[in-house]
């Protein structure tokens, strides 16, 4: 299941885990980043591995923790690794596939069956984004823009052209490799929903599934752009059993367009993200 909207909650805040799952995002991001204060680090990774060892693992949303860069990358994955709650680690700051490498050997060496998310919040992860893309356990790249632009010495404007090459490179990677497409990146703006809204349509236009949100008011309005409306299921139904009706290997929509597998692999996706998957 591809996931409409990830929540963001500090590791730091026990009365904010809790309330996280509540939100209705699909994925919970448990932080131990940017989220944390330096000198509560050490307290928030002990909060959040015995919050995770109290919670079921079967429960929805699906839970992830963003984990530290650097040294402190291995503290915080062994603390958390190997609770079965656990569905994966967003690793931040990742430059290199390398780096994932080392998570996952650790990962494996625990016993763990988390999948990886990285964030790429540099120049030297852009250029490095397919092979970390193709690094086993990784479900889908992120795209760390605040630490991104001021790596570039870029400054977005209100129509945020100036991140488009970038972000279609990385849908480009994530295609490539065969894995989910990405999520689309946080928007400070929590109280302009309306921006939101246009953004978070524009980034499905360009390829991303699913938005990372920093406020639960975003977890509303992500999950309504990514979920498929009536008339889309609709029509992805028709145009499946249409193909599956004929005996060739190409038909035509309702339209009287030309329909091949690749027609066919986006309303797969449509049925796969309708409301009744979930």
């Amino acid at each position: 299941m591809a996931y409409r909207s990830w929540l963001y909650v500090p590791g730091d805040q026990p009365a904010m885990l809790d309330k996280a799952l509540t939100r209705g995002a699909d994925a919970v991001i448990v932080d131990l980043e940017d989220g944390v204060a330096t000198r509560d680090k050490d307290s928030a990774r002990v909060l959040v591995a015995r919050w995770l060892s109290e919670l079921d693992p079967d429960h929805n949303p699906h839970v992830w923790v963003r984990v530290n860069p650097g040294a402190l990358r291995e503290r915080d994955v062994r603390a958390v690794a190997t609770m079965p709650a656990l569905h994966g680690v967003c690793t931040a700051k990742t430059d290199r596939a390398e780096e994932v490498a080392v998570v996952d050997q650790l990962l494996t060496e625990l016993g763990s069956t988390a999948l990886v998310s990285p964030l790429l919040e540099s120049a030297a992860s852009l250029l490095d984004a397919l092979r970390i893309a193709s690094s086993a356990r990784v479900r889908c790249l992120q795209i760390g823009e605040v630490d991104l632009t001021a790596d570039l010495g870029i400054t977005p404007g209100a129509a945020e052209l100036e991140l488009l090459a970038i972000r279609t490179h990385v849908v480009v990677c994530s295609a490539a490799a065969r894995i989910e497409p990405p999520a689309g990146p946080a928007s400070p703006d929590f109280r302009d929903l309306d921006r939101f809204r246009r953004s978070t349509i524009a980034l499905q236009r360009l390829g991303f599934h699913g938005r990372v949100c920093i406020h639960p008011a975003q977890v509303e309005v992500a999950n309504e752009v990514y979920t498929p409306t009536t008339e889309e299921i609709r029509a992805a139904t028709s145009l499946l059993e249409r193909f599956e009706a004929c005996n060739s290997g190409v038909t035509v929509d309702d339209d009287g367009h030309m329909v091949d597998e690749a027609v066919l692999r986006h309303a797969r996706r449509v049925l796969e993200a309708a409301p009744h998957q979930r």
